[in-house]
This record gives C-alpha cells, sequence and structure tokens, in this order.
C-alpha cells in the first residue's frame, strides 16, 4: 500500500488526549462508493453501532456516507488512531466475510479535537446532516446510515 504525502501530511501533529472529543473523516479506497450497496453500508453501520468496536472510546454521533464516514468520537483512554484503525479492521473484516476483496478505506483518517467552546450537539446535528447537503435525501430521517447518543 503506497503511502501519499498528503497522507503523511494528515498524521504531523497529531495528539491523543483521553477525554477529548474528536470529529473524525475516513474515505473508502480511492472515494469508491461501496456503502450506496445496502448490505455493504448494514454491515458496516452493524460494526459501527456496536459497543466492541469503541472500547477505548464513545462513539457520540456518526454518518456512514457512500463514499466516507463521519464521526464524533470521545476518546476513553489510548491512541486515536489505534481506535479508528479498530473501527475500519472491523468493518473490513466483515465486508471480507461476504466476499469483498480489495482494500476498503484510505489508509489515513482526517480529525479535528473539538475545543470545550464547541457546541457538540450542533456539531452531531452537522454531522448527521451530510446526506441532506449532499442531497441524497431531503431529511435526515429518510437516511438509514447514521446514529447518535442523543436518540
Amino acid at each position: 500500500m503506497t503511502i501519499l504525502p498528503g497522507q503523511a501530511a494528515i498524521r504531523t501533529g497529531r495528539v491523543s488526549e483521553p477525554g477529548r472529543i474528536y470529529l473524525v473523516t475516513t474515505t473508502a479506497w480511492n472515494r469508491a462508493p461501496v456503502f450506496r450497496d445496502y448490505r455493504a453500508a448494514r454491515m458496516a453501520c452493524r460494526v459501527i453501532g456496536s459497543s466492541k468496536t469503541w472500547r477505548q472510546a464513545t462513539c457520540l454521533a456518526w454518518v456512514l456516507m457512500p463514499d466516507h464516514w463521519h464521526g464524533i468520537v470521545r476518546l476513553e483512554e489510548g491512541d486515536l488512531s489505534k481506535v479508528v484503525g479498530k473501527m475500519k479492521s472491523l468493518v473490513t473484516k466483515a465486508l471480507r466475510e461476504e466476499g469483498r476483496a480489495s482494500p476498503l478505506w484510505q489508509r489515513a483518517f482526517h480529525d479535528r479535537a473539538l475545543r470545550h467552546e464547541d457546541d457538540l450537539l450542533a456539531m452531531a446535528r452537522y454531522v448527521v446532516a451530510n446526506p441532506v447537503r449532499a442531497g441524497i435525501v431531503d431529511r435526515v430521517g429518510d437516511y438509514p446510515y447514521w446514529n447518535a447518543v442523543w436518540l
């Protein structure tokens, strides 16, 4: 797997702070719309929604788009890269068991530590409204591949 210069730049300066909340984005390999297929999306959602996936973190809100995933993750302990890597690995494993052979995720991911003054609920609304802004649906409730702890 080739690491492109931009991927290395994404990791520069990354610090994991237990107790910190992060906005995380990770993309499918070559931005392929893998999760446009409802079977792949449903399988990924089962993994993403499982508490077993997030043993060192709490996933507060997330949305699975056709070619990427956004999540708001509170890191409880450990390293954010390992937490996100575990989620990606478990989703990949689940899809491989169903016959997927090619890579699923880009190696890198983007994260932004949220500040204490950031409005967490507004950020969660922004995340789950991605399908509306992308023109996939007219209302958030019409899109099945998202969740938030506030429901």
